[in-house]
């Protein structure tokens, strides 16, 4: 099942093709260089494996993708080698790139990194952030209230991501900032809107979150800025978790 939230600036373009959260992925694409390109598709095709299109055992062609993302075949063969260095796919001789899929243990580990990680940059932010990267979380904040009004995904993420990268901007520590960055690789954080989007109640709860953020940081108080990011992160990935353990996604091991 396809589902229209799932992807970043790439988007299939066939009979199920998705609604890309912000803008025409044809243009974005036509904008980037080559490496973001591949990054991008890396990211879009793992979103779908932990959402459940492309389950563990399927066989990934890359002549079908090419054809879904109207890119060539080039840029998928280097998108499926990222996915293969980060375990997400195994590149079998004669069959092509086949899916090794998300464990439940994967995902909670990985939120549990995350929710470090994220935390320190939140700390960070509230100690030396600028009027500038300030104003940016105030919109993203802004945003976010939107996003309960109208509840499009795009709205909900592009405030999501404008948030996280101003905090981790914030910060100031581009070696933390590219290790988060590699994380989402492995778990894009467009996710989060599969577990929030059929309830009023927790994307009400997660934009508070971000808001209790935010109020933190303003307040220049790099615990409360910790603690609050910390639990953040660590209930998105609580939510993603039981969301995919309900629609079978995950795999055993």
């Amino acid at each position: 099942m396809s589902l229209p939230w799932l992807g970043s600036y790439l988007t299939p373009t066939g009979s199920n093709s998705y609604a890309p959260p912000v803008g025409p992925p044809n243009k974005q694409l036509s904008t980037r260089g080559r490496p973001g390109v591949v990054d991008d598709l890396a990211e879009a095709i793992q979103t779908r494996i932990i959402a459940g299109d492309f389950p563990a055992g399927a066989r990934l062609r890359q002549e079908q993708l090419a054809a879904e993302y109207a890119l060539s075949r080039t840029p998928i063969r280097e998108a499926l080698r990222k996915l293969q260095a980060e375990g997400t796919v195994e590149l079998v001789p004669n069959q092509g790139a086949v899916v090794r899929g998300t464990s439940v243990r994967d995902l909670r580990e990985g939120y549990e990194v995350r929710a470090e990680l994220e935390g320190m940059a939140a700390a960070l932010a509230a100690t030396w952030i600028t009027d500038e990267h300030l104003t940016q979380l105030r919109d993203a904040d802004e945003l976010f209230r939107r996003a309960i009004e109208d509840s499009q995904p795009g709205t909900w993420a592009q405030a999501n991501d404008h948030f996280h990268e101003a905090v981790q901007a914030a910060a100031g520590n581009e070696r933390l900032r590219r290790t988060i960055r590699d994380l989402h690789k492995a778990f894009p954080r467009r996710l989060t809107w599969g577990a929030l989007e059929a309830d009023s109640k927790l994307l009400a709860d997660n934009v508070e979150q971000h808001n209790e953020i935010l109020r933190a940081i303003e307040s220049r108080d790099p615990d409360a800025a910790r603690d609050a990011m910390r639990r953040h992160v660590l209930r998105a990935g609580e939510l993603i978790t039981r969301w995919v353990e309900r629609r079978g996604t995950t795999t055993a091991h």
